[in-house]
């Protein structure tokens, strides 16, 4: 298991950081908490040392003959800043070091990953944006802030994400994937639309999202800035990742043509309705007298994904399609999908074979890549972040 420093930085969201070394330390990860002055306003001391069993210390003048300022960072496999306020961002922009958690961010030669939380207009300002790309350039993983309620009153971006959810990306992250995402801006898709009939109707799918959230996740673990376009996905959201709610193909369409505008590579996961009804009826549709069903009409939706590849007037983005295939009396689950592959003209499809009930909603899948240039990728049965990265492999390939 890994040695991990957690620091805590000045801010309300510290509370939540109790809940994240919960996670880690249960996982039988090494812990020591390294907290800035301020913060022990908010979480004291003993809390930090009872929980991770380590002594805790602010300053660089305690237990000086240990050398805490350089050996904390040396030793550690993981440096994790939860929450990290727009000073500490600052500090660790800039090189300051002023107390022992940012001597120790100037030591650490191992992976270095800050979860923001601070208010709206302070992860705005143009100060802590230059702050957190001048981060992300040097090799170290900033996630996004969530969306919601702030301190008081306040809703916004910059709430801390979730700890199960920053618990997450820092899996990953010890994983040891390169960052070779670094910089690079990627959309993904997710989930599965819907078409209303009437106010309580609609026609759906069975996709859960899951492979487009774990899509995500691995992408921010590889230093990517991630957006991800989720049709009515109930799962948690992926810590580090903007996240763009839609419920029907048209608003998948409208906000995946936004995102994919100025992005390196773009992943359609999402299960659009391949038709919609013709007409909405504004009052529920009721059962007639005579027990005659009412007859629907259906026209067909946009193609998203051939759209988006028509879009691009360069190799950028590099384009990944998802088919969730069945076999027929015409033509296998490959056959279908190479079919689709030449029509779309994406660059790489990922195809699913969902007869009898698998990868909907599944933790595990299997699939097959086949790519434009002919190339064929069978990916064995697993979890979907494993996947995930195998995906993020190819698009890697085509990058370069």
């Amino acid at each position: 298991m890994a040695s991990i420093v957690l620091g805590v930085s000045g801010g309300i969201a510290s509370y939540k950081a109790a809940e994240l070394l919960r996670l880690l330390t249960e996982s039988g990860h090494s812990v020591r908490v390294v907290p800035t002055e301020s913060s022990l306003h908010f979480v004291g001391a003993a809390t930090w040392e009872a929980l991770s069993g380590q002594p805790v210390q602010v300053g660089v003048f305690q237990n000086v003959e240990e050398v805490p300022h350089v050996r904390i960072g040396q030793s550690a496999d993981l440096v994790l800043v939860a929450p990290a306020t727009a000073n500490t961002l600052a500090k660790a922009a800039h090189g300051l070091a002023d107390d022992l958690l940012t001597n120790t961010l100037l030591t650490a030669r191992c992976p270095v990953m800050f979860a923001p939380a601070m208010h709206t207009e302070m992860w705005e300002n143009a100060a802590t944006q230059a702050n957190v790309e001048t981060l992300r350039s040097r090799g170290h993983v900033v996630l996004e802030p969530a969306v919601g309620r702030l301190t008081g009153v306040d809703t916004g971006k910059g709430r801390l994400p979730a700890p199960a959810e920053i618990y997450a990306a820092a899996v990953n992250v010890l994983a040891g994937r390169e960052q070779d995402l670094m910089g690079r801006r990627v959309v993904v898709s997710a989930g599965g639309t819907r078409e209303f009939l009437d106010p309580v109707r609609y026609l759906g799918n069975r996709s859960s999202g899951r492979q487009g959230f774990a899509l995500a996740e691995a992408a921010v673990a590889r230093g990517a800035s991630v957006t991800v376009v989720a049709a009515n996905v109930s799962l948690p959201r992926p810590a580090g990742v903007d996240v763009v709610d839609v419920v029907s193909t048209e608003q998948l369409r409208e906000q995946m043509h936004l995102a994919a505008a100025d992005a390196d590579a773009v992943v359609m996961a999402a299960a659009p309705a391949d038709f919609r009804p013709a007409e909405f009826v504004d009052a529920k549709i009721k059962k007639t007298a005579d027990g005659v069903a009412p007859q629907i009409h259906l026209v067909e939706n946009p193609d998203i994904l051939v759209e988006l590849v028509a879009a691009r007037t360069s190799k950028r983005p590099v384009i990944v399609g998802f088919a969730a295939e069945t076999g027929d009396a015409t033509a296998s689950v490959i056959e279908h999908a190479r079919a689709k592959l030449a029509r779309k003209g994406c660059d790489l499809l990922v195809v699913n074979d969902v007869s009898a009930g698998k990868v909907f909603g599944q933790e595990d899948s299997e699939a097959v890549l086949l790519g434009a240039d002919g190339s064929v990728t069978q990916f064995a049965h697993g979890p979907k972040s494993d996947l995930a990265h195998q995906v993020w492999d190819a698009v890697v390939q085509r990058l370069d």
